[in-house]
């Protein structure tokens, strides 16, 4: 099979190092310099340093060829939210199964990456996203991760299947790519959160309490916009949750560490150096369930934070003094 990775970050870079052993794989770096430079050294030094890319994985610049090589298979966008629409449109309306790594919600307009293709590619059904607890570094490496293929398109998911199974990584397919997409924005608001409490030293009985009832809020949200309760049982909700709200190497939940240390968040995000989808859509999450009449009070608390409105001693003591009330 022939795929083409559109984005040479971290993630891409990692899954195009994962499936380059396995099937004719083109990575492609917007970038030219990037590009040069993932050609000669053969390793991202500035996303996934010290992971070998493999011989067999072809880099380039140029859209055109790195979309004419996948026509017979699958394309996969690796860039953030902000570059979906951009590159969905830039499609020619012949490509082959077009899959999104991105998770959150569009700046300004707020859709999901589903509502993002709807406009962009109104009349393409051969659509979905792959998500799920990963981070780039552990798959490139080839240690073991399950992800969750998620398209109307039963031939996509199957597709997807086929291209990125292997020993060290388990796909699993899904037809609710609303709650798959859910999921995958709302668990890095919470990821937030948790950072904050873990930074303040609140202990593990706060931190399960935050992932639990984070849960409770990112289900409430995801059935309210047409996903099924169940899906955030699995891995683009509760796996992705646990993963991104209590390990290391999340970036979200290094911002609420820091916040909870005092340090300005324009600093955090210039010292990070990746994106921190969660600040990115905080805001939006929180919009959209108040449009649909969705509590989400954890989500508004790490808004004001975000805000500068309150800081993050208050937003846990606003948290703790709500009043008390069923669970479900």
């Amino acid at each position: 099979m022939n795929l083409t990775l559109l984005g040479a970050g971290a993630w891409g870079t990692a899954l195009a190092v994962s499936t380059a052993v396995r099937h004719a794989t083109w990575l492609w770096a917007r970038d030219a310099q990037q590009g040069r430079q993932l050609q000669v050294a053969r390793e991202n030094r500035r996303y996934l340093p010290g992971v070998a890319l493999p011989d067999a994985l072809q880099i380039g610049t140029d859209f055109d060829a790195a979309v004419h090589h996948a026509r017979d298979g699958l394309i996969v966008i690796a860039t953030p939210m902000a570059g979906l629409h951009e590159m969905l449109q830039r499609l020619p309306a012949t490509a082959a199964g077009v899959l999104w790594l991105c998770k959150g919600f569009q700046e300004g307009t707020g859709l999901l990456g589903h509502e993002v293709a709807r406009v962009a590619r109104p009349d393409a059904a051969n659509v979905g996203i792959l998500s799920g607890p990963s981070f780039a570094l552990e798959v490139a490496r080839g240690q073991p991760a399950a992800l969750v293929a998620a398209s109307a398109d039963e031939s996509l998911c199957q597709l997807a299947v086929e291209a990125f199974h292997s020993d060290s990584l388990r796909i699993y397919a899904s037809n609710d790519p609303v709650g798959v997409e859910v999921g995958g924005a709302v668990k890095n608001v919470m990821a937030i959160a948790t950072g904050i409490a873990d930074g303040m030293q609140l202990g593990l009985n706060a931190r399960a309490a935050l992932i639990t009832r984070g849960l409770a809020e990112m289900t409430r949200l995801g059935v309210a916009l047409g996903a099924r309760a169940e899906t955030f049982m699995g891995l683009s909700g509760l796996g992705d949750l646990v993963l991104t709200a209590t390990g290391d190497l999340s970036r979200n939940r290094k911002v609420g560490l820091l916040l909870a240390q005092g340090l300005p968040l324009a600093q955090i995000l210039h010292d990070l150096g990746h994106v921190a989808e969660g600040v990115a859509c905080a805001a939006t999450v929180l919009r959209r369930a108040q449009e649909n009449g969705v509590d989400m009070p954890i989500t508004e608390a790490v808004v004001r934070v975000l805000d500068g409105r309150i800081n993050p001693a208050r937003a846990i003591q606003e948290l703790m003094s709500r009043d008390a009330r069923r669970e479900t």
